[in-house]
């Protein structure tokens, strides 16, 4: 009897580290909770961790891009989608560091759910990039769309909250402060859409 043993190719299995990385990084970002200033500084600290991890995975992709001849997709299309990848990692990194620098330990409705989106966004995302390893490009765009969808609503949100903020907060300081927090997630949404867009790119050249 013949058993298959086709090992999965590195360069979809560093695809795979990076994207889980980042999808765990929204998760964390999304779940944990800001109770107290000690409490925001562990938040900070470990979203730093995950921003650390993702740029050394880059680093691995970077490297065996550049010592493979014949890549199962272009190279060019692949390091276009890990540094897509990365920016939103790098955005809620940056979120993270805004909170402690500020002390906001009370998120309010409008962060809590611009960060839903962001995880229901990179959620689609990891079954894109599983769906890409096994080169089922027909499946991708399903939930590409899901995930332009998502920063379309985040748009939505981002107006919302703004407004909200300048009708009911008297404190400019706090105006300021929340207002770049919110930029920011609706930001990170927009890294989201870049992946999707990116991947329906990869999609039509295969």
């Amino acid at each position: 009897m013949i058993f298959s043993n086709k090992k999965k190719d590195k360069i979809f299995i560093h695809l795979t580290n990076i994207s889980s990385n980042v999808q765990a990084s929204a998760s964390f970002f999304d779940t944990f909770e800001i109770k107290n200033t000690n409490n925001v500084k562990i938040f900070s600290t470990t979203m730093k961790d995950y921003e650390v991890k993702g740029d050394s995975h880059i680093h691995d992709i970077i490297m065996d891009l550049n010592k493979t001849f014949i890549t199962p997709i272009e190279s060019e299309d692949l390091l276009q989608l890990v540094i897509k990848m990365d920016d939103i990692l790098d955005g809620l990194e940056h979120c993270s560091s805004c909170f402690e620098m500020y002390n906001i330990i009370q998120p309010d409705e409008y962060i809590h759910n611009l960060s839903t989106f962001i995880l229901k966004a990179t959620n689609e995302m990891m079954i894109c990039i599983n769906l890409l390893t096994e080169k089922n490009f027909s499946s991708i765009r399903t939930h590409a769309i899901k995930m332009k969808d998502y920063e379309t609503q985040a748009d939505h949100i981002l107006r919302s909250a703004i407004k909200q903020l300048f009708l009911n907060e008297t404190n400019l300081i706090k105006i300021i402060q929340y207002k770049e927090v919110y930029e920011l997630l609706e930001q990170v949404t927009d890294s989201c859409q870049d992946v999707a867009n990116t991947l329906e790119t990869i999609i039509m050249k295969n």
